[in-house]
């Protein structure tokens, strides 16, 4: 399946077979299926998780007594990998999950449900929260073009700020009118993060009282391989840092799976490998500083108003490969890192009061909401 998925991914002409085929099927499908209204269907990230705001989407929606006439799927890839209450599991890609798509009077996702394909039907309200704010070029703007993503237009989709509003609608040819500036309702929980909640993390976690905590979160490239296929491993010397730092601080390292891989990052009482840590949220509270690099994590943590850097080693093959939307080097807070040393004089010299005010007024541009988006689905299901 996955080869297959490459395949359809990265050879348009395969696609377009794919495509005629299963969206002549499903038209002839929807002649004898109705939609229902009282079906919902759900799935995060293709299927692959349960997890950020369509969970908390889903979540708010259990405390809400209006929600309980309502048959809620929610679609997996591998469902016996998850519990969940208060919904029915289906695996995703199969003849059950499109005959449940093509009843569902609701689609809530942060990606796509169609998988590629086109056979929403007119009747279904299709509720996209995506998954962050574009810092890279996506969708027609991307260098090689999202050929693989022409499903059905959304009717509503959600958004942080002005910036998203102008940048989707345009990457992903969508009306203004469908955008609603509410925010994302993962990020709910950020607004009002309490010391009492940011000690209980750390206690469970198991980590030291008396040192700042850093988040390094960096962007997993996927053009960096070399011949074998194998990635290539970011300029990280883990024992500078730790000679320059471990005094003050503590590392969360947040990355890939790839790249954690050929690091060979082992926690020990100064970085700890959280790549596989379920919860990012949590990792945000608690930290004093975000390093990232080209991540949309950087809008999402500047709601905390707390010092973020930007460790951009391969500005100009980035830009290249994947196309930027703005000067990160203007545009973030404390503009950009080359090396690893600047990096390290700059989080050494860090005057948390003033690195806070930049964060904050990034904030103001680019998160334009006030933490209750999760609450906007009762306008959007009636």
């Amino acid at each position: 399946m996955k080869k297959i998925k490459i395949i359809l991914k990265n050879n348009r002409f395969i696609y377009k077979i794919y495509k005629l085929i299963f969206n002549t099927t499903f038209k002839i499908m929807k002649l004898f299926i109705k939609v229902d209204d009282n079906i919902i269907l759900i799935n995060s990230f293709g299927g692959k998780s349960y997890n950020d705001s369509p969970k908390i989407i889903f979540e708010y929606m259990k405390t809400q007594g209006k929600y309980k006439k309502y048959k809620i799927y929610w679609a997996f890839q591998e469902p016996e990998k998850f519990n969940i209450n208060g919904a029915i599991k289906i695996k995703s890609d199969t003849l059950k999950y499109f005959i449940i798509a093509l009843k569902a009077k609701y689609w809530i996702t942060n990606s796509s449900i169609e998988r590629g394909l086109k056979f929403k039907n007119k009747k279904t309200i299709y509720i996209n929260t995506w998954h962050g704010t574009p810092i890279k070029k996506m969708g027609i703007d991307a260098p090689k073009g999202a050929f693989n993503f022409d499903s059905s237009k959304f009717d509503i989709m959600y958004a942080q700020s002005d910036y998203d509003v102008n940048i989707f609608s345009r990457a992903y040819e969508l009306p203004k009118e469908i955008f609603a500036v509410v925010g994302l309702p993962r990020n709910d929980e950020l607004f009002n993060v309490t010391q009492e909640e940011i000690n209980i993390i750390i206690n469970k976690l198991n980590l030291p009282k008396n040192k700042k905590i850093i988040l390094y979160a960096p962007t997993f490239r996927e053009y960096k391989r070399d011949s074998d296929g194998c990635i290539i491993a970011p300029p990280i010397d883990i024992a500078k840092w730790k000679n320059k730092l471990s005094n003050q601080y503590i590392v969360l390292f947040r990355a890939h799976y790839e790249v954690n891989k050929v690091l060979g990052i082992k926690s020990d009482e100064f970085i700890y490998d959280m790549s596989s840590y379920n919860n990012l949220n949590e990792l945000m509270k608690i930290s004093d500083i975000l390093i990232s690099d080209y991540s949309s994590i950087m809008f999402d943590y500047s709601i905390l108003k707390r010092p973020i850097f930007s460790y951009a080693y391969d500005l100009e093959e980035y830009i290249e490969k994947r196309g930027m939307y703005f000067d990160i080097a203007e545009e973030l807070p404390n503009g950009i890192c080359k090396t690893e040393d600047e990096l390290l004089y700059k989080i050494i010299n860090c005057n948390f009061k003033e690195e806070s005010k930049k964060t904050e007024k990034f904030r103001e541009k680019y998160i334009q909401n006030d933490g209750n988006a999760r609450k906007y689905i009762d306008e959007l299901i009636k």
